[in-house]
């Protein structure tokens, strides 16, 4: 299998933590990518038209492409447990928050990588931001306790979207006003496979 990938993208790392946490590093080759919407670089368009990473390719079917697709593909193939039927809709759940909170910090980066300085949109990062508080809170206030236990893919999820706050958007302070979160964030960083994919690890 070979997955396209890039080093700085929250879903690429999320995608880097499972073949981890699964056993699956050498299975896969890494092939590196780059590119956005309006140059799509090394972007692997013939597996994914939609010019996104990561992407999977198999020898036994079709490219595999969208985070949450990759990842659940992997935990079937290494029978990883990421996914608990007892709180499926729970872990599918918080995954979701964390990929909405991944893609409008991405967005973020975007706005001022991709526009012209005179188009840019301050309320619209703004309003970005404001999605990502807005999950933010809900994780602190009714999904603490789905961060303990048994390894998910939520918490997988969460941990490489709070990665990139921390390295894309560190100046605003996630942290502040949510302690329960932070000490989970604080703990869940020290696993090896945290560790080994960090930006810039």
């Amino acid at each position: 299998m070979r997955l396209y990938d890039n080093p700085a993208s929250p879903f690429c790392r999320k995608v880097r933590i499972v073949l981890i946490e699964t056993g699956l590093t050498d299975q896969v080759e890494i092939v590196p990518a780059a590119g956005h919407a309006l140059d799509t670089g090394r972007m692997p368009l013939s597996e994914n038209p939609l010019g996104k990473i990561p992407v999977l390719t198999r020898a036994d079917g079709p490219a595999l492409y969208d985070s949450r697709v990759i990842c659940r593909y992997l935990d079937a193939l290494a029978g990883g447990g990421l996914y608990p039927d007892s709180r499926l809709w729970e872990v599918l759940t918080l995954e979701a928050t964390a990929e909405g909170i991944m893609d409008a910090a991405v967005l973020m980066v975007y706005e001022h990588r991709c526009r012209p300085e005179a188009a840019q949109s301050p309320a619209w990062v703004e309003a970005q931001w404001s999605r990502i508080t807005r999950a933010l809170d809900a994780v602190e206030a009714r999904w603490t306790s789905h961060l303990a236990g048994k390894l998910t893919i939520a918490q997988i999820a969460l941990g490489a979207g709070l990665g990139y706050l921390d390295f894309r958007h560190g100046d605003r302070d996630w942290r502040a006003g949510r302690p329960a979160l932070a000490a989970w964030e604080s703990q869940f960083a020290t696993r090896p496979a945290m560790r080994e994919t960090a930006p810039g690890a």
